[in-house]
């Protein structure tokens, strides 16, 4: 099927609970040995993954390796390439039953870095022993060719970089109806390798490895647990930047905020137009969180940055926390949203070899630094060979923490380090203070909200919403005497909304879109610095500009507002003569489908004139219709 959907699996389902590690030498010297290391830390999590029915295809491993130059010009010899002193270099997936489909997935990115200012230099078959790949392995096997581009003449690495990020990404958007056509990577600064194998036969499955230059300075490698979903070759890890153990709980809604905020997203230093949506809209989870880092790094932010603001650690109730570090978190918090796990992060780009977790921690990375300077960071203690006596310091990361190579000025970087960069970057807490309005220290006459519901009205809301004496006597009657969510236990015998002979609201037909086996309240003592119900009103903006502009929002401590909260806002000084409220109420006569098409067209007229706030209300019926029924919720309306 064109959306990917066969039979009972839907790509929507595609996550992750695999084993990652990162393993880097801080002295930033390249050696065979760390990437020894890297393939046997690698192989021994084989328990991490699953294995085929034929006993030897795996979910998936895959292997990104930091600067190994020597090793890639080698290989280019090989074949006869002669890559310019700044060249990149990757493999590519391409059809490998169609050649004029693969040849035309070529050409489309040889066009593509053509059009960068780039050149290739040459392409290479990459030999794949099928035999370690295992029978399911194999029969999925893409042709994996080599690609070597060089360098515009003058240009350097960091625009290099963007380049061929944007050829990439052309290149892709052209060829999205070839689902064979996948560039693994394409990068100065890294190279990715990998297959649907076992662990331990990654490095068997390509002869290339064998080659006596190779050597790394870093390495990030992941062995995949494909839950419930398909083995594929490119949902192997690590992607381009990243690797991941577990998932992203959120993936449906970041999806669509970075499809709603395509046009907020301006660089000068690159341009993202022509290339929306700038995340996978299918796949897996991990894909799609490896986009958008590529796309904040690509657009001026750093990994440090950038991880700190896609997975934030739990700030907003946390006591001690710095003023400075906590304004750079609410900051970015105005116009971004988290990308919530369980999630363990593994990384590598052209500075940084890192190792992130959410703000739960419910993913495990435990990190040694051996007396020779190298940093281990693993899914789990044991897997390294390295004796008690040559760790000169171990630990783990707790919920929230990041731990970071720097790989130009060769040191590491704790938690409490890479605060000190994150929060020094701007003064956030300057521009939150002149900015950010506070809804709760700007009160306004109380009784100017005093209306309270006349009880003919009161019965018609309650009708209109479906209340229930069970809901009204136990739920919320609990929550107004006690100040506590009621508890309970739920039947099975009330029929789904579709299926129900009653008439129910429209919220009713949807329900969660993750998995839950029991729905307990929220624990406020256990679960206060890991939740919020802060929301804010006001313009986002482009989160590559930096600027006291962006500061400009009203927060609200929660989404429910009180009549006294919503008229504190439509007094606002810069809101009071930009608000517009529209009626859900409409004429039966012109239908549900036209109503909600011109109350659309009304709330869009209202923001291009400049209206900031529109309030959507069905409070006071238009005269003559129905007291009884919200009819932009009902397909009906009864004229009174």
């Amino acid at each position: 099927m064109r959306d990917g959907r066969q039979g009972l699996y839907d790509p929507a389902f595609e996550h992750d609970s695999c084993g990652f590690g990162v393993i880097a030498n801080i002295d930033g010297n390249a050696s065979a040995w760390l990437v020894d290391q890297a393939f046997i830390t690698l192989a021994r999590m084989s328990h991490r993954g699953g294995i085929g029915a034929d006993g030897i295809t795996g979910d998936g491993c895959g292997m990104l390796l930091y600067r190994p130059t020597a090793w890639l010009r080698a290989l280019a010899a090989s074949a006869g390439i002669a890559p310019a002193p700044l060249f990149a270099s990757g493999h590519v997936f391409l059809d490998p039953d169609d050649a004029a489909n693969a040849d035309a997935g070529r050409d489309e990115l040889e066009r593509q870095l053509a059009g960068a200012g780039l050149s290739v230099a040459g392409w290479r078959d990459v030999p794949v022993n099928p035999a370690a790949c295992g029978p399911l392995g194999a029969s999925g096997q893409p042709c994996i060719r080599q690609v070597f581009v060089d360098a515009a003449v003058g240009m350097d690495e960091a625009n290099f970089e963007r380049a061929l990020f944007r050829a990439r990404r052309l290149a892709e958007k052209a060829r999205a109806a070839d689902e064979r056509f996948y560039v693994v990577s394409l990068s100065a600064a890294t190279f990715v390798a990998k297959a649907m194998v076992a662990p331990g036969q990654l490095r068997a499955a390509f002869p290339d490895f064998d080659n006596v230059e190779l050597a790394a300075t870093a390495a990030v490698f992941h062995q995949r647990f494909s839950t419930n979903t398909l083995p594929r070759w490119r949902l192997a890890q690590p992607f381009r930047l990243l690797a991941h153990n577990g998932e992203i709980n959120t993936i449906k809604a970041n999806r669509n905020w970075v499809c709603a905020r395509g046009a907020k997203y301006k660089s000068p230093l690159v341009d993202f137009s022509g290339l929306e949506p700038l995340v996978s809209l299918d796949g897996s989870d991990s894909q799609s969180l490896d986009n958008m880092l590529e796309v904040l790094v690509a657009g001026g932010l750093d990994v440090l940055a950038a991880m700190r603001i896609l997975i934030p650690p739990a700030w907003a109730s946390c006591e001690d926390i710095d003023e400075d570090l906590e304004a750079f978190y609410e900051y970015y918090a105005l116009h971004t949203e988290p990308w919530d796990g369980p999630a363990g992060i593994v990384l590598c780009d052209a500075r940084y070899a890192a190792c992130s977790l959410d703000r739960n921690g419910l993913r495990p990375a435990r990190w040694a630094r051996s007396d020779d300077n190298h940093l281990i960071v693993a899914s789990e203690a044991g897997l390294w060979d390295l004796p008690p006596e040559r760790i000169v310091a171990k630990g783990r990361l707790g919920p929230g923490e990041m731990i970071a190579v720097d790989l130009l000025e060769h040191r590491v970087l704790d938690n409490a380090a890479i605060e000190d960069i994150n929060r020094a970057r701007a003064p956030f807490k300057k521009w939150l203070r002149e900015g950010v309005t506070y809804l709760e220290s700007h009160l306004i006459d109380p009784g100017l909200a005093a209306e309270p519901f006349t009880p003919d009205m009161l019965a018609r809301f309650q009708k209109q919403f479906a209340l229930t004496r069970e809901e009204r006597d136990v739920v919320l009657k609990t929550l107004a005497l006690d100040e506590a969510e009621a508890t309970g236990s739920m039947g099975d015998d009330t029929p789904i909304a579709v299926l129900s002979l009653q008439s129910r609201p429209l919220y009713e037909y949807f329900r969660q879109a993750f998995a839950q086996v029991t729905n307990p309240p929220i624990d406020p003592l256990r679960e206060r610095l890991v939740m919020s119900l802060t929301t804010q009103i006001g313009l986002e903006r482009n989160v590559f500009d930096a600027s006291p502009d962006n500061a400009r929002q009203v927060l609200l401590t929660s989404p429910v507002l009180s009549q006294r909260k919503l008229r504190q806002i439509m007094a606002l000084p810069h809101i009071v003569e930009k608000h517009l409220k529209l009626d859900l109420y409409y004429d039966e006569a012109i239908g549900l489908k036209v109503a909600i098409e011109k109350l659309c067209d009304d709330a869009e007229a209202a923001v291009r004139a400049g209206a900031i706030l529109v309030l959507l209300s069905d409070r006071y019926p238009i005269p003559g219709c129905c007291r009884s029924t919200r009819c932009l919720r009902s397909a009906r309306c009864t004229r009174g």
